[in-house]
């Protein structure tokens, strides 16, 4: 059976995360410290009450890009059909493969501590902020799920955020890779919390910018965002 690199490199993206994560936790500031904390109270549902399905993330959890029948219902089919729904993989060039720096050395196996963790950390860090877009979607009317990093917030209301692949992106040090971060931009300001799980539809660019929060390696200027609805989640 072949194994397309491009989900080789999805997997390796989401080990290497977990491993720097690990590494890198004595590195988060108290405010992300804070917000993580927050972030793990909402998303435990409670006994007996009647939460939301967007409640009960957990850090590390991935959004169904296939998942269209509730959405369906609120919007017309001409309007979804306008943008061509896209999987995070497809954002990550075939021949890209993230952990290609890092067959060498037993990441698993070091600790905060060990110079070695803290040099493959930056390294890594320099790797995934320079990874690679892929060309064949720039310019494209897309529309992907994922999860709310605000960037510019005014009034309780957000002009700009990042969208990220899984809760807790960019929260956590370091980031997820550049090509798994795309920019939005809003033509209006909209009421969107941190980690809010939503659609976003409008044209993407590769365009490179770097944030406080990590290195985005897409820009998308947002036509619509509307919340994301997964039926069934258990």
């Amino acid at each position: 059976m072949k194994i397309s690199l491009k989900l080789i490199g999805f997997t390796a993206i989401a080990t290497l995360a977990v491993i720097a994560c690990n590494l890198a936790l004595s590195e988060l500031s108290m405010a992300q410290n804070k917000e993580i904390d927050s972030l793990k109270k909402t998303s435990t549902p409670k006994p007996g009450a009647n939460n939301d399905s967007n409640k009960a993330y957990q850090v590390g959890d991935r959004l169904k890009p296939n998942n269209q029948a509730k959405l369906a219902t609120q919007e017309t089919t001409s309007k979804i059909n306008s943008f061509k729904t896209i999987s995070w993989e497809e954002l990550i060039p075939t021949d890209w493969d993230p952990s290609a720096d890092f067959k060498n050395m037993d990441l698993g196996n070091f600790n905060d501590a060990d110079p070695r963790a803290i040099s493959a950390l930056q390294k890594l860090r320099k790797a995934w902020d320079n990874a690679p877009t892929n060309p064949l979607l720039n310019q494209q009317q897309i529309r992907i799920p994922g999860f709310v990093v605000p960037l510019d917030i005014e009034n309780g209301k957000v002009g700009a955020f990042l969208l990220v692949p899984y809760f807790g992106g960019c929260l956590h040090t370091p980031p997820p890779p550049a090509n798994q971060i795309i920019e939005v931009q809003l033509a209006q300001a909209q009421t969107i919390k941190t980690m809010d799980a939503v659609w976003v539809s409008g044209q993407l660019e590769s365009v490179r910018s770097q944030t406080e929060l990590g290195t985005a390696g897409y820009r998308l200027n947002a036509v619509k965002v509307t919340p994301y609805k997964e039926t069934n989640r258990r």
